[in-house]
């Protein structure tokens, strides 16, 4: 849970510094992309139940982010920016989605007393 915030909150940090204070280690897209998958998986497996609402904050926080970088003398916001991130976003959900799965699948598994059907 709490690794999503920190990295909600990084994101933020990021996207409306000045551009100077921008770290940059690969393209822009490739970072948009992975900063917001980072962010998405980290909130899907802290709030498994919570998909849909997961999926609706990280679209808004990646239009959000983008609209804000308006408000910033040498920022600008770009519809593609923010696609990237939702694309990145949805990856990550969709990656912790499937963590979870697999892991409750092991759990199940390793329940004693609990007998598995033969596939």
């Amino acid at each position: 849970m709490i690794a999503g915030w920190l990295a909600l909150a990084f994101i933020a940090f990021v996207t409306l510094s000045p551009i100077q204070d921008r770290p940059s280690l690969f393209h822009p897209q490739i970072e948009h992309f992975a900063a917001f998958a980072v962010m998405a998986l980290a909130f899907a497996l802290g709030y498994p139940r919570r998909t849909a609402l997961i999926v609706f904050f990280v679209v808004f926080s990646a239009f959000t982010l983008e609209a804000m970088q308006f408000l910033t003398p040498d920022r600008h916001g770009r519809l593609i920016d923010a696609i990237v991130k939702v694309a990145g976003g949805l990856a990550g959900v969709g990656v912790g989605r499937f963590m979870l799965l697999v892991l409750r699948n092991q759990f199940g598994r390793l329940r004693p007393g609990v007998e598995q059907s033969a596939s």
